[in-house]
C-alpha cells in the first residue's frame, strides 16, 4: 500500500530537484545518482499528494545536498506543478556545477515552484557562487529566464547586499594574449 506513495513521493522529489540543478547548470552525472531522503519523522499520503519530513532533514543526489529542519512536497495541483519547501535556521542547498564551482543558498525557507522553475528564498536569504554572493530579506530566482529580484534586508540599512569578486590575475592574463 505504501510502495505506491513512496515511489511516487521520490518521483515528485527527483523531478523537482532535477529541474532545480539543471538550471544552475550543475553535473549532469547528479540526474543519473540515487535520491536519499534521511529524518528523524516522515508522514506521507498518497491521496492527498503530500509528503511531510521533519527533524535533521537531509536529501542527497550526487553532489546535491539539501539541509533542513523540515521539508514539506505538496503535489495536489498535478505533475509539473510541485512545490517543494524546506524550512530551517537556516535550510541550505548546495551542488557543484560542470566548471566545478559549489553554488550555495541559505534562507529560513526555500521554496521551489516546479511549474515557474523559481526558487524562492525568504528570511536571511543569502546565494553565493564563486566568491561572489547576493544577500537580502528575500531573493527570487527565476531559473528558466536567469533573472534574481532581492529585496531588502532589516540589517544595517535595509539594502540588499551584492558581493562581485574580480576575475582572476590568470584569466585577465589569457584574454589579453592572442
Amino acid at each position: 500500500m505504501l510502495k505506491p506513495f513512496i515511489n511516487q513521493s521520490l518521483k515528485l522529489c527527483f523531478l523537482g530537484l532535477a529541474v532545480v540543478c539543471t538550471a544552475s547548470h550543475a553535473s549532469k552525472e547528479d540526474f543519473t545518482k540515487t535520491i536519499e531522503i534521511a529524518s528523524q519523522y516522515q508522514h506521507g499520503d498518497g491521496i492527498a499528494r503530500k509528503s511531510f519530513y521533519r527533524g535533521n532533514v537531509l536529501i542527497t543526489q550526487g553532489s546535491l545536498v539539501v539541509k533542513a529542519d523540515e521539508m514539506e512536497i505538496d503535489g495536489s495541483k498535478g505533475e509539473g506543478k510541485e512545490v517543494f519547501v524546506a524550512l530551517g535556521k537556516p535550510a541550505e542547498y548546495s551542488q557543484q556545477q560542470e566548471d566545478g564551482s559549489i553554488v550555495t543558498a541559505k534562507a529560513e525557507r526555500i521554496e521551489y515552484q516546479r511549474e515557474t522553475r523559481t526558487l524562492s528564498l525568504q528570511g536571511n536569504a543569502e546565494i553565493v557562487q564563486n566568491s561572489s554572493s547576493v544577500k537580502g530579506n528575500s531573493i527570487v530566482f527565476n531559473m528558466q529566464l536567469e533573472q534574481v529580484m532581492a529585496q531588502g534586508q532589516d540589517q544595517e540599512d535595509g539594502r540588499v547586499i551584492t558581493i562581485l569578486q574580480p576575475e582572476s590575475a590568470s584569466k585577465q592574463k589569457q584574454e589579453v594574449q592572442p
